[in-house]
């Protein structure tokens, strides 16, 4: 999700191609052996394999409304905090996501591990309306996906939390253009 918001957000044209998962396209795994999606190919043959390196590459092709902090302080206290996101929140995600995969009883004590850094996101939630600052950015794009399946995980516990401008902002995400503009279903690509 994020790199297709990241993508979108610069303008740059890309060809979609969604696949199955349990069924790979050669082509797929020809470009990248890995064999998880995102996967951008280049005209070059570039082949960029992560979804926060897409965002940053398509981000520093075109980059109209601004996401990408141009303080080089900014853009490192926002890359921090996206690997504080894609490690420990992350892992707790999806533990408490799917506690059966990991052998687990339930996902509780993940789920709390978790929520102390939604708190954080909220304590910085209260003092400015996106985690980027004043303007939805490459922060709140990065982060946002992985909140909105901590969320819909349990949305009845979700809602229930003090957590009002975490909520708001999610809340806003997901009633985005360009959320329900990358969450259309393509068809899945055949070679």
């Amino acid at each position: 999700m994020r790199a297709r918001l990241a993508l979108q957000a610069s303008g740059i044209a890309v060809e979609l191609r969604a696949i199955e998962l349990k069924n790979k396209p050669a082509a797929m795994l020809q470009a990248s052996p890995k064999g998880t999606v995102p996967v951008l190919v280049l005209l070059d043959g570039t082949v960029i394999e992560q979804s926060l390196d897409i965002m940053l590459w398509a981000l520093r092709q075109s980059d109209p409304h601004g996401w990408l902090p141009q303080d080089s302080a900014q853009l490192q206290d926002a890359l921090t905090s996206i690997a504080s996101n894609d490690g420990p929140f992350k892992q707790a995600l999806d533990r408490y996501k799917y506690p059966t995969r990991y052998a687990l009883t339930d996902g509780i004590a993940q789920r709390d591990q978790g929520a102390q850094t939604l708190l954080q996101w909220e304590q910085r939630l209260s003092q400015q309306p996106y985690l980027n600052g004043a303007a939805w950015g490459f922060l709140d794009a990065a982060i946002a996906p992985f909140v909105r399946q901590f969320a819909h995980t349990d949305k009845t516990w979700f809602a229930a939390q003090s957590w009002p401008h975490l909520q708001r902002w999610l809340a806003e995400f997901e009633a985005s253009p360009a959320f329900a503009s990358i969450m259309q279903k393509t068809p899945i690509w055949q070679p």
